[in-house]
């Protein structure tokens, strides 16, 4: 059943019910045989561009949709709730544009954004590498300026869209500092840029995620976002709004698995009446239920935060840990209302379980996440009181 909403404006609204019906009309009839094939659907994002969606939190004038967090992020769960390979790729591409929207200069915003808000190039976001993943800073991967281009050499690992993406956002070092990083935008046709084989994942398998290969991949210096050395600044700017995404992702999964959950549970019958009926069961449907409603209402007030223009970084975390660790409850508790009949793939809800898994993960694994909340309450003193609608403070 549709998640009961309260969007800000009439507009909003509309949109969310355009994206519902996209999703039961164009997704939801593709998105088991597709994962079972491993199949990417590049059309979907061609499509999604096209109805604004993929560059929906960003400014109007450059193609974008000019809309709130709060509605991008709900937008992006009810994606989810259907297709999360689909949700989790709308995410990356709007984690992708976001150092270019924040940190270009103004030619490279008209020149390049146009075409990435409106869907007609796909974008993947390079940070982690082999030995550097919940510590950006120990990337080794470099970048050397050499007159008016720099060259890169390296290796990024578990780059969704990897291999298929229009362009890579790509964190390198230009020197030798532990915050001596830099933020690149490099086209796919690039010489020696490459991809290796997809990984082979237990879920999410409509989504490529690869390792790219940079090999004296020579961009020019203009491709260069943001100040030389900038480029970590930008990474970690760029998490907390990713962690949303991955919040509201994980939010919009764990929705269509307790979806899946009640209808079963109102159709199927023992000793005479619905399942649902038995105290013993409908307690654990209300307890997937409040865990959603919790992941839910925790997101939308990190990003309101967000659209306050408050630091919304600790609660960005708490989003996230809350809901990618309630996804794999929700989805868990799924297919055990299912019984045996869960344990099979006649049912999507094994599939919601596989997928709720990486999660909790990725973005910064959930320990990372207490990691942040942990150091965010040791440092700060006290919350101010804001107004909503008023700005920043």
């Amino acid at each position: 059943m549709p998640a009961s909403r309260v969007m800000p404006t009439r507009e909003s609204a509309d949109l969310i019910e355009v994206v519902r019906d996209l999703a039961a009309r164009e997704l939801a009839p593709r998105v088991a045989k597709a994962e079972e094939d491993e199949d990417f659907p590049r059309d979907v994002f061609t499509t999604l561009g096209a109805m604004g969606v993929l560059g929906l939190p960003y400014p109007e004038e450059y193609g974008g949709g000019g809309q709130p967090y709060e509605v991008y992020l709900q937008v992006l769960e009810e994606i989810a709730r259907v297709w999360s390979s689909v949700a989790v790729g709308t995410s990356v591409h709007v984690l992708s544009c976001f150092g270019l929207v924040g940190f270009g200069t103004e030619e490279q915003r008209r020149a390049w954004l146009p075409d990435m808000l409106g869907g007609g190039l796909l974008g993947a976001y390079c940070l982690s590498e082999p030995h550097a993943g919940s510590d950006p800073a120990a990337m080794t991967t470099r970048a050397v300026r050499e007159g008016d281009e720099y060259v890169l050499n390296g290796a990024k690992a578990w780059t969704t869209h990897g291999g298929r993406a229009d362009f890579y956002q790509v964190m390198a070092r230009t020197s030798d500092e532990r915050t001596g990083i830099s933020c690149f935008l490099v086209p796919a046709g690039a010489e020696g840029l490459s991809a290796d084989p997809p990984e082979r994942k237990m879920g999410l398998t409509g989504s490529p995620t690869a390792t790219m290969r940079l090999d004296n991949v020579r961009i020019p210096a203009d491709r260069r976002i943001g100040e030389e050395g900038g480029g970590l600044r930008i990474a970690l700017a760029a998490l907390d709004s990713g962690r949303l995404g991955i919040a509201a992702a994980a939010t919009g999964l764990a929705q269509g698995a307790l979806d899946v959950a009640v209808d079963y549970a109102r159709q199927r019958t023992t000793f005479g009446r619905p399942i649902i009926e038995h105290q013993g069961l409908a307690f654990l449907l209300a307890d997937m239920e409040a865990a959603v409603q919790s992941a839910r209402a925790m997101t939308l007030h990190a990003a309101r935060l967000k659209d306050l223009g408050r630091p919304f970084g600790r609660e960005a975390s708490i989003a996230k840990m809350v809901a990618t660790d309630n996804a794999m409850k929700v989805t868990t508790d799924a297919v055990q209302v299912l019984g045996g009949y869960g344990y099979t793939r006649d049912f999507p809800v094994e599939r919601h379980m596989r997928e709720a898994k990486v999660m909790q993960i990725f973005e910064g694994t959930n320990q990372i996440q207490r990691l942040v909340i942990s150091r965010a309450l040791a440092r700060d003193a006290g919350a101010p009181i804001g107004v909503a609608g008023a700005g920043q403070d």
